[in-house]
């Protein structure tokens, strides 16, 4: 199907059913990240995992989906979005069976990659396809709402994995996405027009991927396995060493690449760059203090998985009130204001996070933490996503969602990886609530820290990124069918 010469409005069918599909294949995403958080110490307890198996658990999928994402997305604008966003959700829900079944940490951290390799494939293409779908005008408020539904997604998973493992075993966390995924794949045959980038010319720069790949491997080896092994050991050198080669190596090959994998002129917009680094600190933040909060629950305060789950519920209500009118707002009044507010929301809830400790109340300390932090995600999550793609041209959409969801999902991994050592949690500590106590208690500092600098950077974005242009200029696709437009001037 194509997509009419002016863009799908918001409210008719078509718009809903590709709003569905882009929420239910970026959610399933989501969704998995944050189940699995609150599946960790029963993983842990059944796989006999240290707390370096718990985070190559979770950083397997990150490294693998923030290694990927970049090339993901400049598959989808070559061969069209639709069809790469469908081939990420078949390879998702295939991995997520292997998960479901595997009988050790090492088969499940293995699966893991191979799952993030779905999700790398999928979530560049959620937001590359309502910016190529949607008339300019309603992007932002079709982008407002993906963000609070795909958000819903990842605030409701703490519940729902705690309500799975609950039910039958921390499995169902994976085998979920199963159902999730034939459902997608329908509603984006019907749905969604296929669009890609005409201007684009030659191959996806495969090398380019791969050395990166290396490079994020490296690295992320370095760091998880350091505290355990020690810094001298020659695995951790010999990972750190790999990564820095590998990571100099892709730098080197992009400045001399005639198509090279990240346009350079994308850097050239300040308000790109600096979203973008904003993106890159706060969601390390969070990927932090949503690793250790669900530990911290059920370890130090004795909650239930379930129990765990429900703390978390208010920030779901929030994003599904608010989200959607953030987008909207940021467009009339510029994004700077709710760039800046919105993180220093983030470290205001994490701060009121500290009082989370063994004896805490759920009304007295959980709760009044989980309402601002929500009200920080609403805040800035929406502007966010709307402010890089709005700042880098569209026939790039793939490009430049893949580029913000790579610094996202690296943001998280990097966490993951330095946290628990930064805070003093190596071995099998996280079991101990004295020693996840304290740990939990320097992360929150460290992560706020990192929330602030955020709001620092988002003073120099432009408040007119996202006004509208005079007029939009189709260019036409002939991938899978008839022609379906790009517009100029604008890009998880």
């Amino acid at each position: 199907m194509s997509a009419p010469a002016e863009g799908v409005r918001w409210g008719s069918a078509t718009a809903r059913g590709v709003l569905a599909t882009t929420i239910l294949g970026s959610g399933m995403a989501m969704l998995d990240g944050t189940v699995v958080n609150v599946a960790l110490p029963r993983i842990g307890a059944e796989l006999d995992a240290s707390v370096a198996g718990l985070q190559w658990i979770l950083d397997g999928y990150l490294l693998a989906l923030a290694a990927l994402i970049l090339i993901a997305g400049a598959l989808g604008d070559s061969y069209g979005r639709r069809r790469i966003f469908v081939l990420g959700v078949v390879w998702f829900g295939a991995a997520s069976v292997l998960c479901g079944i595997a009988p050790s940490t090492e088969l499940l951290v293995a699966a893991r990659v191979l799952q993030g390799i779905g999700g790398a494939l999928l979530t560049p293409g959620s937001l590359a396809i309502l910016q190529a779908t949607f008339a300019r005008a309603d992007r932002a408020r079709a982008i407002g709402a993906w963000s609070g539904l795909s958000g819903i997604a990842a605030a409701i998973g703490p519940l729902v994995g705690g309500l799975l493992v609950q039910l039958w075993s921390w499995r169902l966390a994976f085998l979920i996405n199963v159902p999730i995924a034939v459902l997608c794949v329908w509603l984006a045959r019907r749905y969604v027009p296929e669009s890609c980038d005409e201007q684009r010319g030659g191959r996806p720069a495969v090398l380019s991927s791969a050395l990166g790949a290396v490079g994020l491997a490296g690295i992320t080896a370095a760091l998880v396995e350091a505290p355990v092994r020690g810094p001298g050991d020659p695995v951790v050198l010999g990972a750190g060493g790999a990564g820095l080669l590998g990571l100099v190596a892709f730098l080197w090959v992009q400045a001399r690449s005639d198509s090279p994998l990240v346009p350079p002129a994308l850097f050239g917009e300040r308000t790109f760059t600096l979203a973008n680094g904003l993106t890159l600190v706060v969601y390390a933040a969070l990927g932090g203090v949503m690793m250790l909060m669900v530990l911290q629950l059920q370890v130090s305060l004795g909650y239930s998985p379930t129990a765990a789950g429900l703390a978390g519920l208010p920030i779901t209500l929030i994003m599904l009130a608010l989200s959607g009118r953030s987008g909207a707002l940021a467009t009339r009044i510029g994004p700077r204001p709710q760039l800046v507010a919105g993180p220093l929301l983030i470290a205001a809830g994490m701060l009121l996070l500290l009082r989370v400790v063994p004896g805490a109340s759920y009304a007295g300390s959980v709760l009044p933490a989980v309402v601002v932090f929500g009200l920080g995600l609403a805040t800035v999550v929406a502007p966010v996503t709307a402010t890089v793609l709005a700042a880098a041209p569209d026939h790039v959409a793939g490009v430049a969602s893949g580029v913000n969801n790579a610094i996202a999902r690296t943001g998280g991994l990097l966490a993951i990886a330095v946290l628990p050592a930064a805070a003093g949690l190596s071995g099998a500590a996280y079991a101990d609530p004295d020693s996840l106590t304290a740990g939990w208690q320097t992360s929150l500092w460290i992560c706020a820290g990192l929330a602030v600098l955020g709001a620092l950077l988002a003073t120099g974005v432009r408040q007119d990124v996202l006004a509208p242009a005079e007029r939009d200029s189709p260019t036409c696709c002939g991938v899978e069918g008839p022609p379906s437009l790009q517009r100029a001037d604008s890009v998880e």
